[in-house]
C-alpha cells in the first residue's frame, strides 16, 4: 500500500503510527521524512560504534543501554509532532525506556550522516536534540572521515578527524578512535 504525503499538512505521531509497518520515517515538527535504506559503510559504522559503546558499558558496569536504529525516540514526550530514529541512542536513565522506545531525550545520540540526511542531521536534529536535553550529540561522516561533536552538557562543540582520540564526555575514562573503524572498512 502506497501512502502519499501531503507536504502542506502537519502530521502527528499518531498519523505516523498508522503508516504501513514496512515504511520507516521520522517526524520533525510535523513534517514526514522517509528513511532510505542505509549504505553498507553506514551500517558497518553503526555496528562498529554499537559494539564499542556496548562493550564499554558492559566492562564498566554502567547503568546505560545502547540501541542502534531502528529505535523509537520521542525526545519531548509532550511533543506530538516529533519522532526520531537516531542511528545510535545511549540511554542512562532507565525510567525513560518503555516498550515503545525512549520517552524523553537520550543521553547520547549518534547520527551517521548520509547524503540524503545531511541537512537534517546537522541542522534540524541538532536543534531538536539540544532543546530536548540530549547531553552529547555526534555526527559521524564516514566518507569525509570526520566527526562533529556537540557536547551540550558542557556547552562545547568541535570538528574532529577519525584519527583523533575522541573523549566521550558523559562517560569517565572512555575514548574512541574511529580510525580503528577505518582499518576494518575493507
Amino acid at each position: 500500500m502506497s501512502l502519499t504525503i501531503n507536504q502542506d499538512r502537519r502530521y502527528t505521531i499518531s498519523d505516523l503510527e498508522s503508516f504501513p509497518e514496512d515504511r520507516r520515517a521520522e517526524l520533525i515538527d510535523g513534517i514526514v521524512y522517509d528513511l532510505a535504506c542505509p549504505s553498507r559503510i553506514h551500517q558497518k559504522m553503526v555496528h562498529f560504534l554499537d559494539r564499542v559503546i556496548g562493550n564499554h558499558i558492559e566492562e564498566k558496569n554502567l547503568p546505560c543501554d545502547v540501541y542502534p536504529a531502528p529505535f523509537a525516540v520521542y525526545p519531548v514526550p509532550e511533543d506530538e509532532y516529533t519522532y526520531l530514529e537516531p542511528d545510535i541512542s545511549v540511554i542512562c536513565d532507565q525510567s525513560k525506556l518503555t516498550d515503545r522506545g525512549c520517552n524523553g531525550a537520550p543521553d547520547w545520540v549518534i547520527e551517521v550522516v548520509s547524503p540524503s540526511t545531511a541537512s537534517r542531521d546537522y541542522v534540524y536534529k541538532a536543534y531538536k536534540y539540544q532543546k530536548s536535553g540530549v547531553r552529547l550529540y555526534w555526527i559521524v561522516d564516514p566518507e569525509a572521515g570526520t566527526v562533529m561533536i556537540y557536547d551540550y552538557e558542557n556547552s562545547s562543540f568541535g570538528s574532529y578527524r577519525f584519527d583523533d582520540e575522541l573523549k566521550v564526555s558523559i562517560c569517565e575514562d572512555f575514548m574512541i578512535r574511529l580510525s580503528d573503524f577505518d582499518k576494518k572498512k575493507e
